[in-house]
């Protein structure tokens, strides 16, 4: 019961909603960079939330089955394919044994997650199935896939006996209807959402001007610890000593060369330089799926606007499982 790794692609690794609680101890949270698509595609593989998934970044791996499973892709749009035959995203999918899942193109976005139904048999670390590259921390040996690889599966489907049976499964689960309520479904807005830090009147008037009315583009020197965005200059009214204080996914850091840093899902625990502002929870899956050479704009939003986004958004998923709850019963009871 396994999935082989045939080509491994520009960046895939395990990753789940991190690993909290250690922060105090130096520990960074990792884990999905667009939890959004992260949680879809767990729930349409009839999975609970938490389960690793594997995170695929620009260029997507090929994947061989070597038994039934089932699985989904939601997140960006790669091209995905079976045996070179284009399929859907946010649909629950059969792989049958010897397929071979590959992506193509990289139409929008820059990351999709691929989940398995029962998940992967993985061995958590410090309580969590996340890969954080730059210290070797996590359940697959602490790295990226590699070619060869043979990707162990917690739950897969009989073969040859049951080949009718998965053949009236995948008929079955292609009948459902997936509807993703509004705020699950990928976001289209142009700016991105940020609520103003307890140091933003510290910054010059035309500083943060012109972080909500001008353009940054993504560095190419960004990745899953932070964005370095290039853009206006910023600068703060004076010059300023900070002790450090701790960090969260879509603090805004501004450094002395008034370039800012959007921090990320890898993002250090601690920080010292300035901080401009967050950026709002419900739009940091529009920020993952930015890329090097992307350009982005932001918004300022009151704190209790950015809690209510993010409260929709959260019972949207509720009724989202709720309603995707057959695909978990038709696939538990095969």
């Amino acid at each position: 019961m396994t999935l082989q790794v045939v080509r491994p692609g520009m960046l895939s690794t395990f990753q789940d909603l991190g690993r909290t609680g250690l922060q105090h101890l130096g520990v960074p949270v990792a884990g999905a960079m667009d939890e959004r698509a992260h949680r879809l595609a767990n729930l349409l593989a009839g999975n609970a939330p938490d389960l690793a998934t594997i995170e695929i970044t620009m260029t997507g791996p090929t994947l061989r089955a070597q038994s039934p499973c089932c699985f989904a892709i939601s997140g960006a749009d790669l091209s995905p394919t079976i045996n070179g035959h284009p399929i859907p995203l946010n649909r629950p999918l059969i792989m049958r044994a010897g397929d071979e899942v590959a992506f193509g193109e990289r139409r929008h976005g820059t990351r999709c997650y691929l989940a398995v139904h029962g998940g992967f048999d993985l061995e958590p670390v410090l309580g969590s199935n996340s890969t954080y590259l730059r210290s070797g921390i996590g359940p697959w040996h602490g790295r990226a896939l590699r070619r060869g690889d043979e990707l162990g599966l917690r739950r897969s489907f009989e073969p040859g006996r049951n080949n009718r049976g998965i053949t009236s499964l995948a008929l079955a689960l292609s009948n459902i209807e997936v509807y993703l309520p509004g705020p699950v479904a990928q976001s289209a807005r142009r700016r991105v959402r940020v609520i103003k830090s307890a140091q933003w009147r510290e910054f010059t008037p035309e500083s943060c001007v012109a972080f909500l009315t001008q353009t940054f583009r993504i560095s190419p020197d960004s990745e899953r610890m932070g964005y370095r965005l290039q853009g206006p200059e910023l600068s703060m009214t004076q010059p300023r000593q900070m002790l450090s204080e701790a960090t969260t996914f879509g603090t805004i850091q501004v450094p002395a060369g008034g370039q800012p840093i959007v921090l990320m899902a890898d993002r250090q625990t601690t920080g010292g330089y300035p901080k401009l502002g967050y950026v709002a929870s419900v739009d940091l899956p529009l920020l993952a799926q930015l890329g090097p050479g992307d350009h982005v704009q932001f918004e300022a939003i009151a704190l209790d606007t950015a809690q209510q986004l993010d409260l929709r958004r959260t019972r949207a998923f509720i009724e989202l499982a709720s309603a995707l709850e057959p695909i978990k019963t038709m696939l538990t009871n095969h």
